[in-house]
């Protein structure tokens, strides 16, 4: 049993501002996301943009509890379910199932100050350790919000009740987040699913992390395809949720389709030269892509990753329009392929495109491809 799966809503946050209309004007304009490249000197990133979180998450005491990651994501999952027209049905919200993409949530910057301080000058540093680690620790066990944390808010605040999902792994997860979620819908085994992710740029660890790697551009942004004499990527704050439904689902509620998604493609290779190139050719093919008229791509930025995608796409789709997803709002990471497929909907739905191809490149791994098309 193979049934359509169509998009009903959509849920965007980033540098750009809130919603689909702000990011397809964006878009358009081709004007530079904001960058900030004062407070991570030398590198830059996109901020998010100041957000009024009561729209979405009514409660302070929620407000509150939430560290930022989790905050954009549960207020980018309500704009999905207010376009979808089932914020307030509370039955079809009951049957929703979740399924989300998501990094190793924020550290406690405090704690892991006060007993890196504390380990230099205890008599006992295993016996010190163990005591704080017992007392410091937050109410989720690790020095780190856990990653499953993001779904659980967004079942407390916007009550959905279905059964959830989180995967974790990169750009990768964003993928098979998608690809899960859409298969299940298309099998018959759910008729609804909400799918996506966020992510937080604006913290001091992740830097560290991705310079550790040699992942992240020195200096301000540039096209993410003209970072050649220095690549790597600008890290963006930002959240994308859709809402899939299949499309008897979405008729029988009278709900307008904005777009269709065809089974995802996906692919793991090794990075050596020619390997990006070569698995892209294959999920094009394999994901059933022929004649796009725009490819949206989630290229980081990376040498020599991106020059490889670049070859590729050009190869491809010859004379298509490739929007880079960098150039729009940064690199989200676990964030990049809902977010893609979000604005391929988004193009087909209000732009009257016929068909949207959807690359993701992960920086270091994991290649994935989609086809988003008019319903």
């Amino acid at each position: 049993m193979t049934r359509d799966v169509v998009v009903t809503g959509l849920g965007l946050v980033s540098c750009r501002g809130e919603g689909v209309a702000a990011h397809l004007a964006a878009l358009e304009a081709g004007t530079a996301p904001a960058t900030d490249t004062e407070r991570f000197a030398p590198y830059a990133v996109h901020p998010a943009p100041a957000i009024a979180w009561d729209g979405q998450i009514p409660k302070k005491s929620d407000q509150r509890q939430m560290e930022a990651w989790q905050r954009l994501g549960v207020y980018a999952a309500g704009l999905a379910l207010d376009a979808a027209g089932v914020k307030d049905d509370a039955a079809f919200k009951q049957g929703l199932h979740l399924v989300v993409s998501a990094g190793g949530g924020e550290r406690d910057y405090a704690v892991d100050g006060a007993i890196l301080t504390g380990l230099r000058e205890a008599a006992d540093p295993g016996a010190y350790l163990n005591e704080r680690l017992q007392n410091d620790l937050r109410p989720t066990l690790f020095l780190a919000q856990l990653s499953n944390l993001l779904a659980g808010n967004i079942a407390i605040v916007h009550g959905v009740t279905g059964a959830s999902r989180t995967f974790m792994g990169e750009e990768s997860s964003g993928v098979d987040a998608l690809r899960i979620g859409a298969a299940r819908v298309a099998a018959g085994q759910i008729d609804a699913v909400l799918v996506g992710g966020s992510y937080n740029a604006e913290r001091p660890d992740v830097m560290v992390i991705h310079e550790m790697g040699g992942y992240l551009r020195r200096g301000g942004y540039a096209p993410v395809f003209a970072r050649a004499e220095a690549p790597g990527f600008v890290l963006g704050s930002c959240a994308a949720f859709l809402l899939l439904e299949s499309a008897a689902s979405a008729a029988a509620r009278g709900a307008r389709a904005l777009a269709r998604l065809a089974p995802v493609a996906s692919d793991l290779t090794r990075r050596e030269p020619g390997r990006v190139g070569a698995s892209l050719a294959g999920l094009w093919s394999a994901a059933g892509i022929a004649g796009p008229d725009a490819v949206v791509s989630g290229a980081a930025g990376v040498a020599p990753v991106t020059a490889e995608e670049a070859g590729a796409l050009t190869r491809l789709a010859p004379g298509v329009p490739v929007h880079a997803l960098g150039d729009l709002v940064g690199h989200g990471l676990e964030v990049v392929a809902p977010f893609g497929a979000a604005l391929a909907a988004a193009l087909v739905a209000e732009r009257g495109l016929r068909e949207v191809a959807v690359t993701t490149v992960g920086h270091r791994r994991g290649e994935g491809v989609m086809r988003v098309l008019a319903a």
